[in-house]
């Protein structure tokens, strides 16, 4: 039996296949003009130099976009820009340990997500996947981060939390692979951001709303006679948790040599805790050296440092009995550098990380 192609059902026929040509065509040009994701190269085949100068490229062009994001006007606070930094940066920090595991590509692959979204100018979501499996630790940072990303101040902080919740990922990746001491150092990361997030969110400035005076009373009409309002009674205590960290030049450790980011902030942190109605339990400094020095020399250096902190504060108005020491020289570094496989700028970058002291604040503070 055979068929005739009669005019209309051709019509159809021809429409169709023209559609799916159009649709073909429009879905290449889509194509070439997404990136596509950058894959580095297996674990078992990162051998050569030349293999690891090939991933280091591909880090830095999504990099680049990352820059270029910024100078397109998205502000560096802002929240998923960086969320996206701070997944390129926990992988790298993984790459460059050797780590074996799928981590690096998984969080470039997060990074990169974001930053899709972004150039596409598409909607946005604040969840953070537990990539390479990784454990949920501590459920209270997670709970305090999404509070200050959701409160009043959040626009000052969103940079903060960001990066705590990657860190946090970040150590949970650790505690599934190696426990809880490879995970430490990452909590204690996601610790202090947080609390520098929540001490920003504090000070951000509130918007100021004004509002008209109520019309005056017509004069035939006399005013209403009104009572005092029965005095309120004081809120509770805010829960307030401060931390901030004052970097040195290597081998540095006098007033003089504090960058002066640390000084101003330093400054602040003065005037907040001798401010009326805030009474704060205690003070803990804790003294850091990097890794270019022998172990006795780095804490002594360290200790010099939190020494140098202690008298700054002493001389603002703090009172000594209520600040405790630490010095731990370059023992339990939050940043592993590794100069066999960082480029000199990103190892130089890494040990300025570790030449600090720590600012630790606990207390409550009245409304």
């Amino acid at each position: 039996m055979k068929f005739s192609l009669t005019r209309p059902v051709g019509c159809l026929l021809l429409s169709s296949v023209m559609s799916l040509v159009v649709s073909v065509l429009l879905l290449g040009a889509v194509q070439a003009q997404t990136p596509a994701a950058t894959a580095l190269t297996p674990p078992a085949q990162r051998l050569s130099d030349p293999v690891i100068q090939a991933d280091q490229k591909g880090y830095d062009a999504v990099q680049q976009r990352i820059r270029a994001l910024n100078d397109g006007g998205r502000r560096l606070r802002d929240y998923h820009l960086s969320k996206a930094q701070c997944w390129l940066d926990v992988s790298f920090h993984e790459y460059t340990r050797n780590d074996r595991s799928a981590f690096p590509q998984e969080a470039l692959g997060e990074a990169e997500k974001l930053i899709l979204a972004m150039e596409g100018g598409q909607a946005l979501s604040h969840d953070t996947a537990l990539v390479n499996g990784a454990e949920r630790l501590r459920p209270d940072l997670w709970a305090l981060a999404r509070s200050v990303r959701q409160g009043p101040g959040a626009e000052c902080a969103q940079a903060k939390v960001a990066c705590a919740e990657v860190e946090l990922v970040h150590a949970g990746n650790e505690f599934r692979q190696q426990q809880w001491r490879h995970a430490k150092p990452y909590i204690q990361i996601a610790e202090d951001l947080i609390a520098e997030a929540q001490a920003q969110a504090d000070a951000c400035p509130k918007p100021v709303v004004l509002v008209p005076p109520p019309p005056a009373p017509a004069a035939s009409t006399p005013a209403p006679l009104t009572c005092p309002p029965d005095p309120l009674p004081p809120l509770p205590a805010e829960q307030l948790r401060l931390g901030l960290k004052v970097y040195y030049p290597t081998d540095r450790h006098t007033e003089r040599d504090i960058n002066p980011p640390g000084t101003a902030e330093m400054n602040a942190l003065g005037q907040k805790l001798t401010a009326p109605g805030l009474v704060y339990e205690a003070i803990h400094l804790v003294g850091r050296a990097d890794l270019r020095a022998p172990a006795d020399y780095n804490r002594t250096l360290s200790g010099k440092r939190v020494r140098t902190v202690r008298d700054y504060l002493i001389k603002h108005g703090i009172p000594a009995e209520r600040i405790t020491e630490e010095a731990l020289g370059a023992d339990e570094p939050l940043m592993v550098c590794d100069r066999k496989t960082q480029a000199t700028s990103l190892y130089d970058a890494c040990l300025q990380s570790n030449r600090r002291v720590d600012i630790y604040v606990n207390g409550a503070r009245r409304r």
